[in-house]
């Protein structure tokens, strides 16, 4: 790549370990407050982060990355993202989170049927993860 003026430094990392660490010249995550692209040289910024798919361009190709919540902080042309949980999108077992996205739907009926809200919220949640690991791996 061109100097180090000219690329992001992008690094994502989980309680399990690193899952993401490349260059790239633009970098696209959903904070809690909308959507934020970030190019080299952009001002220092931190800022939670939604349960969504994080886009690091580079060259011609895009890298995603299935991001459930966690916090980015940018500063120098250095991206970290620290995650509850992501995977990349070569790494998601569809089938997987297809069957989580099933469990998830089920306890939401149960959980409205028994007016359970701690229940509810949870099961929530984890639907927007299962339904962001799918929409991933299948774009």
């Amino acid at each position: 790549m061109a100097d180090n003026a000219s690329v992001l430094s992008v690094s994502i990392v989980t309680p399990d370990g690193r899952v993401y660490d490349n260059q790239g010249t633009f970098l696209a995550v959903t904070t809690k407050l909308g959507q934020l692209g970030i190019m080299p040289n952009h001002v220092p910024v931190i800022s939670s982060l939604e349960v969504d798919v994080v886009r690091v361009k580079h060259g011609d190709e895009e890298d995603k990355i299935a991001v459930n919540g966690g916090f980015l902080e940018f500063s120098n042309n250095t991206a970290t993202i620290v995650a509850d949980s992501a995977e990349r999108q070569d790494d998601i077992d569809v089938a997987r989170a297809e069957n989580a996205r099933q469990r998830a739907e089920a306890t939401i009926k149960k959980a409205q049927a028994a007016h359970d809200a701690d229940n509810l919220a949870r099961a929530q949640v984890a639907l927007r993860r299962a339904v962001n690991r799918i929409n991933v791996a299948k774009h």
